[in-house]
């Protein structure tokens, strides 16, 4: 875009005056002059510019006016809705989108789809203690002992002490989300391509324990001063936390060398087999497979958890780590013609409702990509 159609386009939007397509556009280039020499001195400082934007975002959320991109959660109300979409164009003011100058990249045609891609959605599949298993989507509802399920959640029910606790074991694949609210009534928000196994019921007074096999999933621990003091453990193949009642996420993907677990609120003590580290809200730890440390450093919570909320924001992230994410989600392969394209990094806020489609012709529409190639179920980007 031009810096005289971005200034433009810029006082259109704040006389209220640009639509849909026209505001997403605006918001992808924000701020995508790097320094103050490219800036142009006409629209004010850059600190100027951005209250503007904000003040007249916040009183879109009064009003109840915002209109941006559909998010839809898979378990949002509408009120959480309308302050999701805001908060996500409030991030998007933010960005930066870096661009590759010393390497201009030439935009080419994307090749005619050779199989539509599929936007994931809630889906799963339940295995049972005898191994029965049974597929949980949508239009499919399922009944069994204390567990119910009308295909795009799954609900357990407290049924009391059990002399023989049976454990379940919930599978998403690729393309898929899913919700499951355990038997003390801690809600769990699964991810794409994740794997819990967990108690169809639990005890009073002894310890709740579930194991994030693979995959992502965000907790929300319901309170130990409910269960007799009992603790809740989340353990992973190289981790485990413990909780008393609090909001976390964790992330420990089988194809990354890395286990992240971000507190949201609350208290979490991380440990494994030779460290521990007390968590606060806002901090993030990592343990990486190599040498067993717990590094704990303070973060965005928004950014780590947008997935819950039906967003992909990638902040400073290399395209190569993009397309594992995209992957997990669409259900596709994606690969990069030169490895050195995986490194180029990329600052965004997509929904995740979107086709993929849209989400590669918008990178690479503003230069970090060349083109892209649909073979099949296999993405190659050029």
């Amino acid at each position: 875009m031009k810096k005289e159609d971005f200034i433009i386009l810029l006082n259109r939007y704040l006389s209220g005056d640009t639509n849909l397509e026209e505001n997403n556009k605006l918001l992808n280039y924000y701020e995508s002059f790097q320094t103050k020499e490219d800036w142009n001195d006409t629209l004010g400082s850059r600190e100027e510019m951005e209250l503007k934007m904000r003040t007249r975002i916040q009183n879109a959320i009064q009003s109840e006016e915002v209109k941006i991109i559909p998010i839809q959660p898979f378990y949002a109300k509408n009120t959480f809705k309308l302050i999701a979409m805001a908060a996500s164009l409030l991030l998007l003011i933010s960005i930066s989108l870096i661009i590759n100058k010393t390497n201009p990249l030439k935009i080419e045609t994307p090749q005619v789809a050779h199989k539509e891609i599929l936007i994931g959605s809630d889906k799963a599949t339940l295995t049972l203690e005898d191994g029965s298993v049974i597929a949980l989507e949508k239009g499919k509802s399922y009944t069994k002992g204390n567990a119910s399920s009308n295909g795009e959640k799954l609900v357990y029910s407290s049924n009391g002490k059990s002399a023989a606790i049976a454990n379940n074991l919930l599978t998403i694949p690729r393309g898929g989300q899913f919700f499951v609210q355990l038997a003390d009534s801690t809600k769990v928000w699964l991810n794409s391509e994740s794997q819990l196994r967990y108690p169809v019921a639990f005890v009073d007074g002894e310890t709740r324990q579930v194991e994030l096999v693979y995959g992502e999933a965000y907790f929300e621990v319901s309170p130990s001063t409910k269960h007799k003091g009992s603790r809740f453990k989340v353990k992973t193949e190289n981790q485990n936390v413990e909780v008393i009642g609090t909001e976390f996420n964790i992330k420990a993907y089988r194809d990354e060398s890395a286990i992240y677990t971000t507190l949201v609120k609350g208290v979490v003590a991380v440990s494994n087999t030779s460290k521990k580290q007390i968590l606060a809200p806002n901090q993030q730890s990592k343990i990486t497979e190599y040498n067993g440390n717990i590094a704990v450093s303070d973060v965005d919570v928004y950014n780590e958890i947008s997935w819950r909320k039906g967003l992909f924001v990638f902040k400073g992230m290399p395209l190569k780590d993009i397309a594992k994410v995209l992957s997990r989600w669409y259900d596709v392969d994606i690969v990069f013609a030169d490895p050195a394209l995986g490194d180029v990094k990329f600052n965004g806020v997509l929904n995740k409702n979107q086709k993929l489609e849209d989400i590669l012709t918008t990178i690479k529409n503003i230069n970090f990509i060349n083109a892209y190639e649909k073979k099949d179920n296999k993405i190659i980007i050029k």
